[in-house]
């Protein structure tokens, strides 16, 4: 007898094949058959009408401090996701030396916009090394898997100490060693990989620039070697897409000194050319003709940058009146801002640059449930034009009644979703980029596997939708099989019993709210995926309509160990 069987659902196995209805049976946390009749099981789930699926394996999240003090992860658990892997960007935790902690911190604050004052509570810091980090998150307890990559900037500053921050500082050559050294180590410990950044975006909360910017040729190579040597091991960097033949010249040198695969962040990308992406994919493909692994890490819909009234970026920062009342409790702070006298003061006040919203000509107010491929002719410049209004009193009237603004930052540029289409649908891509974990008040793209699913799979126009065989398999095999784990992201006998129960017509996002349930009282947005009818995770139910049910299968996955 199974310990599990799934009944007569329609199993979207994840290699891409087409649907069909099976039996699923699960023993001992792994797949053990998929057919007509597998027998019985100690417990059967009914999937009649529902999609079968592995669970989602998002590569690019950012819990490397949260996975210590949050076991559920809710932010990507409530949305069927089972994987997580962090370390993305080159920032994280570790290797740290206890003087160089406070400064690790304010990168974090400044890159993924987690509050020092959450991170100063929530870490125990019961490490130094890089293997030591993995040790702490083995012995906390998870209810989905989580992995992590060797962040380049704190290894950098380990190496180097305080002059691996200073720009006009390069390492020596035994400085480099040192850090091929302990990313090899790490690897061998079981980093899924190695990330970098030289995006001037990557800031510290004191305006400095991440320390990788940096970074030259003979240190990423000299890296890049030493974790060739290992034989295991991804490369992830994050590139701003504007000197494209020299990104591609170093990605490819990095793939060809180590031997290994290189995922990069792509997005179109206001302020640059528009067809900037596909001169990137155009790099990647040729580099798939010389053997070499090069991949794109794509968004499925634009980055969205989420204004309200409780948010670190909103409309009515720019005025001193509301930034008197800002601190006032969310409910109280909604009553202040009702009072005319006072909207009449904050608008007043918001004036040439203090007017945040005439930087963004396509903004939206985000509906509810979320719609994220509003046409411009939506745009709150349109309607507050029709109106006789200023924006800023439209942005106003929205985040005062507890409402969002929401402003596309990349996949937008012309005013629609093709793009992220193009992007999605090229062989050399695969789903990333949701930073679950980061840009907690100011930024929701968590639930980008539930958009891919229920956007591209289900309500896209129809000469833009995809396969739902497709989608599943770019959100599971692929994604899965870049960072090297190999052991899921296919319901297959002998893979990982990480299962999605699906109710297609019903997939998508509760709108995203504010609560204050971080270390210290610290806030960030959530909102749950709604159509999960059961998330298993290592043959466990987990999750039923996305709440946990107390079970605590998640661990740490340790690349090269699976």
């Amino acid at each position: 007898m199974h310990d599990l069987v799934i009944r007569g659902g329609t199993v979207v196995d994840g290699s891409g094949r087409p649907a069909r209805t099976a039996d699923v049976a699960i023993d001992d946390g792994r797949i053990a058959e998929i057919g007509d009749d597998v027998g019985a099981g100690r417990r059967q789930l009914d999937a009649d009408g529902l999609l079968v699926t592995p669970g989602w394996v998002d590569i690019h999240s950012h819990y490397d401090g949260q996975s210590l003090w949050d076991p559920l992860l809710l932010t990507s658990a409530a949305h069927g996701v089972t994987t997580v892997v962090m370390g993305n960007c080159g920032v994280g935790f570790a290797p740290v030396k206890s003087q160089d902690r406070a400064w690790t911190i304010a990168l974090m604050e400044g890159v993924e916009d987690i509050p020092a004052a959450v991170l100063d509570e929530g870490l125990s810091w019961r490490w130094e090394s890089f293997p030591e980090y993995l040790d702490a998150l083995d012995a906390s307890s998870h209810a989905i898997d989580i992995a992590a990559q060797v962040p380049h900037a704190p290894l950098r500053v380990f190496a180097m100490g305080e002059r691996g921050i200073d720009h006009d500082e390069a390492p020596t050559d035994d400085e480099i060693r040192v850090m091929g050294r302990l990313a090899a180590e790490s690897i061998e410990a079981g980093a899924l990989g190695f990330s970098t950044s030289r995006s001037r975006n990557h800031k510290a909360s004191d305006g400095r620039i991440t320390p990788t910017f940096s970074a030259g040729d003979a240190e990423l190579l000299g890296i890049a070697q030493a974790i060739g040597r290992t034989g295991k091991g991804v490369f992830e960097i994050n590139v701003e897409n504007t000197d494209i033949e020299g990104e591609l010249r170093l990605m490819r040198r990095i793939c060809e000194v180590s031997g290994r695969p290189l995922s990069a962040a792509l997005l179109q990308r206001g302020g640059q050319p528009s067809d900037n992406y596909r001169r990137v994919l155009d790099g990647f493909a040729g580099a798939a003709r010389d053997g070499l692994a090069l991949w794109g890490q794509v968004a499925p819909r634009p980055t969205g940058l989420l204004m309200s009234a409780h948010g670190r970026v909103n409309p009515l920062a720019g005025s001193t009146t509301f930034q008197a009342v800002a601190g006032h409790h969310r409910a109280e702070l909604l009553v202040e801002l009702a009072r005319p006298e006072l909207k009449e003061k904050i608008l007043s006040e918001l004036r040439g640059e203090a007017d945040l919203m005439s930087r963004f000509p396509r903004a939206f107010e985000l509906s509810d449930p979320p719609r994220y491929d509003q046409r411009p002719s939506e745009a709150l410049t349109e309607r507050a034009a029709a109106a006789g209004v200023p924006t800023i009193e439209l942005a106003y009237d929205i985040v005062a009644s507890g409402g969002i603004v929401y402003v596309p930052i990349s996949n937008y540029v012309d005013g629609d979703l093709r793009a992220a289409h193009e992007m999605l649908v090229h062989p050399r891509t695969v789903p990333g980029l949701s930073d679950g974990g980061a840009h907690c008040t100011m930024i929701a793209d968590f639930d980008y596997p539930t958009f891919l699913l229920g956007y591209w799979g289900r309500d896209a126009p129809a000469d833009l939708r995809l396969p739902v065989e497709s989608v599943v398999k770019q959100q599971c095999a692929d994604t899965a099989a870049l960072v090297g784990l190999h052991d899921r992201g296919v319901l297959s006998p002998g893979k990982r019993a990480d299962v999605n129960l699906v109710a297609l017509s019903e997939i998508g996002s509760t709108f995203p709210t504010i609560v204050d349930d971080l270390p210290g009282g610290g806030s960030r947005l959530v909102s749950r995926g709604t159509g999960y009818v059961t998330t298993i995770v290592a043959g466990e139910v987990a999750f039923e309509r996305g709440t946990h049910n107390g079970t605590m299968a998640g661990a740490l996955a340790r690349g090269g160990q699976l």
